[in-house]
């Protein structure tokens, strides 16, 4: 007998190994191992030791015992052999059955609950309708995994259970005998479950950076990160307010340059852009540019945007500096030698102008546009917009 035991006991061990475990452990240090007397036809119920945060499984064992007769294997040592609730899955259920020792008829039917008042009405009526589980088949023994996403006694984030028992003996006392295993994932056992990483994206959302932002998706996600590696939930809602907003702002600043995080906020600057200075909007385009400027992140086009929209401005001091910034950037970017034409040539200095016109009039200033096409479009806005426009045929006539 003892050599059969062993061998099942081998294989089940064996074939654990075979399957991906999950990142976590069994805690033991908070496990319930409970022996109730109950008196023939009486209800009970067992409150479960505090179930420790993280906890995404349990595994229970009841067991029906004679009064004097012992377990000859705790839950605990059982499931030592199991390297996570997965292998439960596999057969190890059967290993967390025989591995307890019964003896005697004596039946008793349970149910589940979530707070201790169900529990009480339970012992009152025998209902099991407030119970998140119930076994109405009288048995002498079960086992069971409870699981977060399969069971509605730990989805509703308990931290206690209570087990609620009905003797079936009508003459005897019998004695019940409660294990219950919590499994802990240990990401989760930090404390970050769904409603507060939540509540860190949310508050994410409304931050100053954001608002520079079109997608900040990423960026709020870094921020998360960053401080669920540092802090456990219950840490970090202990900090101060004044604290809470420095870890936010030092995070926020390592996320914001980021590499590839941070080239996605200035491409989200460079379209917001783009898009104002089409609908003409040149004084709300400029802050957007000038924070890419200051980021250290420009490009030539960068200057020559600004510089375009400064021009249109009439701030012409600002568009000198940044166009002749963009051409010190890239010298053959030739959207920025036809802006500094244009300044030149609404700032009387038309000598200068004329010879950037000319030298550049048989090139594309893009894949598809030409120096002369670019030439005409943007006069026809400086028009428009109310710019010194006397000299603008003049050089149109140059291309002729």
């Amino acid at each position: 007998m003892k050599l059969k035991r062993l061998t099942l006991f081998l294989l089940i061990t064996t074939s654990f190994t075979s399957f991906a475990q999950k990142d976590g452990y069994w805690d033991k240090e908070r496990a319930t191992t409970k022996e109730i007397i109950v008196s023939a036809r009486d209800r009970i119920s067992i409150k479960t030791e505090d179930l420790p945060v993280g906890t995404t499984e349990i595994v229970y064992r009841i067991t029906l015992l004679d009064e004097n007769q012992q377990m000859a294997n705790s839950l605990v040592s059982v499931l030592k052999s199991i390297p996570d609730p997965t292998g439960i899955s596999q057969g190890s259920a059967g290993a967390v059955f025989l591995m307890s020792k019964i003896s005697g008829d004596d039946t008793c039917t349970y149910a589940l609950f979530t707070s201790s008042e169900n529990a009480k009405k339970y012992i009152e009526d025998g209902k099991t309708d407030k119970a998140c589980y119930s076994q109405d088949e009288p048995l002498s023994k079960d086992a069971k995994r409870l699981s977060l996403d399969k069971s509605t006694c730990l989805a509703q984030n308990v931290s206690t259970l209570w087990f609620g028992f009905h003797s079936k003996n009508w003459l005897l006392k019998q004695k019940v005998v409660l294990e219950v295993v919590p499994w802990v994932d240990t990401k989760l056992n930090r404390g970050w479950n769904q409603d507060n990483k939540n509540d860190i994206i949310s508050l994410c959302k409304t931050s100053t950076m954001v608002q520079k932002m079109a997608n900040s998706d990423d960026f709020c996600v870094c921020i998360l990160e960053k401080i669920m590696k540092q802090y456990r939930y219950a840490e970090f809602q202990k900090l101060l307010p004044i604290e809470k907003n420095k870890v936010y702002k030092d995070f926020g600043n390592a996320c914001y340059k980021d590499a590839d995080i941070s080239k996605n906020v200035f491409n989200d600057l460079r379209n917001q852009a783009s898009v104002l200075i089409k609908q003409q909007k040149y004084n709300e385009a400029i802050p957007k540019l000038n924070t890419i400027i200051k980021e250290g992140k420009a490009t030539a086009l960068d200057y020559s945007s600004i510089g375009y929209c400064y021009i249109l401005t009439k701030q012409y001091e600002k568009a000198l500096k940044f166009l002749q910034e963009g051409e010190k950037l890239d010298n053959t970017e030739l959207l920025v030698k036809l802006n500094l034409a244009h300044l030149y040539l609404i700032t009387d200095n038309y000598s200068d102008a004329k010879t950037i016109y000319k030298r550049y009039q048989d090139q594309n200033v893009t894949d598809n546009i030409s120096w002369k096409e670019k030439t005409k479009s943007d006069f026809a806005i400086f028009q428009k917009a109310g710019l010194p426009s006397k000299d603008f045929e003049k050089i149109l006539k140059l291309y002729n």
